[in-house]
């Protein structure tokens, strides 16, 4: 059989893996002989060599031998059997709190045993609680001749049925003179000194013993930095396959009329700047082409990056296609109805809200102007792509704060745009800048534009870090601030990821404060509140019928009080960088100096106090976000990790981040001399995904 054939043979056609087994490996994402060997360990066990007792040190997993001196089951505090062995060179206890009579029989004085564990420090010498351990009779022949591997499980799958799966596996399809193919090309692997893809597998199943257990978990090894950079460079060439396929597509010609947009235009009570009207000029020729646009608008806080996706609605909906424009949050959504309303007041539109909060006649009415054609921009949330929404022509989605959606909804979304041989024109936007390296491999898919200027007259957001001993202090502020008739943002961050924990820590510090201040008028707003709660909140603190607004993170994105001035952040060192970026944003969109007061509990470690400083040095949330991702890594730069974001098996872009430079130009190579190679790289390693990148 040709090694092709095997490799996409069933993993149940190996022998002693049961149909338990094969549903098990299954939820493992393992369905092929392939699968399993890329399936990779998660760290070693290091069983090469027996460890003398005297040379053992807290923290170390090792292998050791001794006899048994005594057997004994103590009752103080938690039961448990200690079983004391010795060799030559000293003592040590192995420690068991689940244990039985036959277990404590066979541990009996003068028998010699073999363990394996984690060394730690215990109240007499050193310990190791819960060990592998086993009965021998002499030292010969019970080390491993390499590293052991740990695989990776799920319930009811044991490390021994992975192992021997995936030692067969090795002998079908890597010994043997047997080749799995490699498809990068000798000229990349000579370049980066790779291994080939048989060397590389072989050595990370079976690391030869020069290679230490740190060295393979820290992913320092060729090995796994070829397979690293090939699952990368996998996730750029479907991205350009996908970009490429989009252009196969149809979309809507709109018409660009001069003069209806330089009415609209001329309309707002402001100047667009230069990098406004230069991503506006990329969107009138996307626009104007039959192929749909797939467009990112990156701007900073404030840039003005909604007011460039109205003037692409005014495109569409001139041309007499609808718009949907999809938000994360009520809150953001509602802004974007306020905004829209007054933007386009003088022109023929007619905007509908739709989010889950909706119901009855009002619900039913806004469907019905849907599926008609009566409504020609609709703005809303998640609701927007339920089944029971029907565009009558929809033309252009545009999707604000992008990543914080799966991609299975903007999937959804798109797909109620698409007809025949036709898709809706798409623009997706985000406040939170997204370093060169991160955005060259998960939107090389997307032509990007990036405000990079700010509207004249906003100033630079002063920024103080402030331990909150100074919270007495930070109160008069609010005082002071409140006297000279301007507002206050009160932001409560907790550590947990729970919003009924944020939720009641807003609500504390909101009582703490009305007895405290009792002459500033306070409000609150979390994200447990219901949407016609937090819509009349949020339009009481814009009119200034409150000082001071008390909220959770629901206010990140979006909220715009041009009169607000001041943000104090409390727990500040407990998030990142780009959020704090976003939070600070809500101020400093008025006339009047601005400050933001990040406060934090003492003591503030080293890595905190460089974090906070690098947000009291500059306003630039390119620069914040390129510091976020060294600082934190890519993970938690884009927000929680999304359904449908891009899934990694083997590489880790805290890692791996220096590989995607190389990654880009490998990309280029296989594409101009190698073609060929484009298709079996992606099939290798994303599979049945590749649908998910195309949005």
């Amino acid at each position: 059989m040709k090694t092709s054939e095997t490799l996409a043979q069933s993993v149940a056609s190996l022998s002693g893996i049961g149909s338990q087994s094969v549903i098990r490996l299954e939820k493992l994402g393992v369905h092929t002989v392939q699968d399993l060997l890329f399936h990779l360990p998660l760290r070693y066990q290091d069983r090469t060599k027996i460890y003398p007792i005297n040379t053992l040190l807290p923290g170390m997993s090792v292998l050791s031998c001794g006899t048994v001196e005594f057997t004994d089951v103590l009752m103080k505090g938690r039961r448990s059997l200690i079983c004391r062995i010795s060799d030559q060179t000293g003592f040590l206890s192995l420690k068991f709190f689940h244990f039985s009579a036959k277990q404590q029989a066979i541990l009996s004085p003068g028998t010699l045993i073999s363990c394996f564990g984690e060394v730690r420090q215990g109240y007499q010498g050193l310990e190791i609680v819960h060990p592998e351990y086993k009965v021998i009779s002499s030292t010969d022949n019970i080390t491993e001749p390499c590293l052991t591997p740990i695989y990776p499980l799920t319930d009811g799958l044991r490390q021994a049925t992975v192992r021997k799966a995936v030692n067969q596996a090795i002998s079908l399809c890597l010994k043997d003179q047997q080749t799995i193919c490699d498809y990068l090309p000798q000229s990349v692997l000579e370049n980066k000194q790779y291994p080939s893809l048989n060397q590389a597998l072989l050595s990370l199943h079976q690391p030869e013993q020069q290679l230490s257990t740190q060295q393979l978990q820290q992913g320092n090894s060729p090995a796994l930095k070829r397979l690293a950079f090939e699952e990368l460079l996998a996730h750029h060439l479907s991205l350009l396959k996908n970009k490429k396929a989009i252009k196969k597509w149809q979309a809507a010609v709109f018409n660009i009329d001069k003069l209806l947009s330089q009415s609209f235009l001329n309309a707002l009570p402001f100047q667009l700047t230069r990098a406004q009207q230069r991503v506006i000029d990329e969107i009138v020729s996307d626009l104007s082409s039959s192929h749909p646009m797939l467009r990112l608008i990156q701007g900073d806080v404030g840039s003005g990056k909604t007011i460039v996706a109205a003037y692409a609605c005014l495109l569409a909906i001139s041309s007499q296609y609808q718009v949907a424009i999809m938000a994360p949050t009520e809150l953001l959504a509602e802004q974007h109805l306020g905004n829209f309303k007054q933007w386009f007041k003088d022109f023929d539109s007619h905007i509908v809200y739709l989010t889950g909060q909706l119901k009855g006649k009002a619900r039913q009415q806004a469907l019905i102007d849907i599926e008609d054609g009566t409504a020609s921009i609709i703005i809303g949330t998640h609701a927007l792509f339920q089944d029971s929404v029907i565009f009558n022509k929809l033309g252009l989605i545009i999707i604000d704060e992008q990543h914080r959606f799966g991609v299975h909804q903007r999937l959804a979304l798109r797909e109620k745009g698409q007809h025949k041989n036709t898709r809706p024109h798409q623009l997706v936007m985000t406040a939170t800048p997204i370093p060169r390296t991160l955005a060259m491999l998960q939107y090389s898919d997307l032509d990007i534009s990036i405000i990079d200027e700010l509207p004249p007259g906003r100033r630079p957001v002063t920024t103080r870090v402030i331990p909150s001993e100074r919270r007495e202090q930070v109160i008069a502020k609010i005082n002071q601030w409140t006297v000279n008739k301007h507002q206050t943002y009160w932001v409560c961050t907790l550590i947990e990821e729970s919003d009924v924990l944020q939720c009641e820590a807003a609500e504390k510090t909101t009582e703490y404060l009305t007895q405290i201040l009792p002459d500033v008028k306070i409000a609150l707003i979390h994200g447990r509140m219901k949407s016609a709660e937090k819509e009349a909140i949020m339009f009481g603190f814009k009119n200034h019928d409150y000082d001071l607004l008390v909220a959770t993170t629901v206010i990140e994105v979006g909220v715009d009080v041009p009169n607000a001035s001041l943000m104090i952040v409390e727990n500040a060192e407990r998030l990142g960088l780009s959020q704090l970026h976003q939070l600070r944003g809500r101020v400093g969109r008025g006339d009047q100096e601005s400050y933001c007061l990040l406060m934090y509990q003492s003591p503030l470690s080293e890595t905190g106090r460089h974090r906070l400083g690098v947000l009291r040095e500059t306003n630039d949330g390119f620069v914040i976000a390129e510091k976020d991702l060294e600082l934190r890594g890519p993970g938690d730069v884009m927000g929680t990790r999304q359904t449908g974001q891009m899934q990694l098996k083997i590489a880790d872009l805290n890692r791996d981040l220096e590989l995607l430079d190389d990654v880009q130009e490998a990309a280029n190579i296989i594409c101009s001399q190698y073609p060929q190679a484009i298709q079996p790289i992606i099939d290798r390693w994303l599979g049945q995904s590749t649908l998910y990148s195309e949005v």
